[in-house]
């Protein structure tokens, strides 16, 4: 019998998603072969999903859903581990089917959702991709005197849904892909927390102090910073990115809007990706 290296198990490893104690156990019993392990490991495929569900799944897309009188709108995240699975046709069919289900039910708790056969789907999913498969968050938006818009950037990284009070979706889509682009994180100066504010405002004081300039002109210095920051993280305040002589605020007014939230999604972020040493992890399990 061949001798089972530390290279056979990383590869049985990679291609399985299973533990590494398992794949060596595979590999012995079926005498180093990998093809032979890996068709002897294919028939737990319960477990082998399981397995993968331990691993970081940071990749991915995202989708919107309008319904066609524009006054709901859904926005979903389904995670894969690497960006190749993303544009897998398989991976899309199974974020429409997630993605309609949930607008269909209104439903925005993942977990909820998925104890269904949404998960044996998943399971099925995971088992023909080989990698780990999550659905990371839902978000439903509403507008009873306005529209929902959606905007999905090109490489379907990142999506917007904007709630308007009047207005129609072509401003709504405007605005959505100005969010986008700039990323604000708020509606309106109004918005912003207390704590935040505070925050700032010490970190503007301290640096304004450093100036030796009379405290009155301190103040005047804090404040002018203030206003500049609450204007460059308020969408309303936020020069549009089709005509920067025009606020985004201006834009919605004149046609006779109010921009009533906003909600981005970008694929992966918030999520730590796990950087596996694959040596150290071998002399772990080694006593090494």
């Amino acid at each position: 019998m061949a001798a089972i290296s530390a290279a056979m198990v990383k590869e049985l490893r990679d291609r399985t998603g299973l533990g590494m104690l398992d794949c060596k156990k595979a590999l012995t019993e079926n005498g180093g072969d990998i093809e032979q392990a890996i068709e002897h490991l294919r028939k737990s495929s319960g477990m082998k999903a399981a397995k993968k569900a331990g691993r970081t799944a940071a990749e991915g897309i995202v989708a919107t859903t309008v319904s066609d009188d524009g006054k709901t709108a859904l926005m979903i995240e389904v995670n894969s581990e690497t960006d190749f699975i993303a544009r897998d046709a398989n991976f899309h069919e199974f974020v429409k089917l997630v993605a309609a289900r949930a607008f269909a039910d209104k439903q925005t708790d993942v977990a909820a959702l998925m104890d269904s056969d949404l998960e044996t789907a998943r399971e099925a999913l995971v088992q023909k991709i080989g990698e780990n498969v999550s659905v990371r968050r839902i978000v439903i938006a509403s507008a009873e005197d306005g529209v929902v818009s959606s905007y999905v950037h090109g490489n379907d990284r990142i999506a917007v849904l904007v709630a308007l009070k009047g207005g129609n979706d072509e401003l709504g889509k405007d605005i959505a892909m100005h969010v986008a682009a700039v990323n604000p994180m708020v509606v309106k100066p109004t918005d912003v927390s207390e704590d935040v504010i505070a925050k700032e405002r010490d970190i503007y004081t301290a640096q304004a102090q450093e100036s030796g300039k009379p405290a009155e002109i301190i103040a005047k210095m804090i404040d002018g910073r203030m206003r500049k920051y609450l204007a460059e993280i308020s969408l309303t305040e936020q020069a549009f990115v089709k005509d920067p002589d025009v606020t985004v605020g201006a834009l919605a007014k004149k046609a006779g809007a109010e921009i009533v939230s906003f909600t981005r999604f970008e694929v992966g972020e918030g999520i730590e990706k796990e950087v596996i040493d694959f040596a150290a992890e071998v002399a772990a399990q080694a006593g090494l």
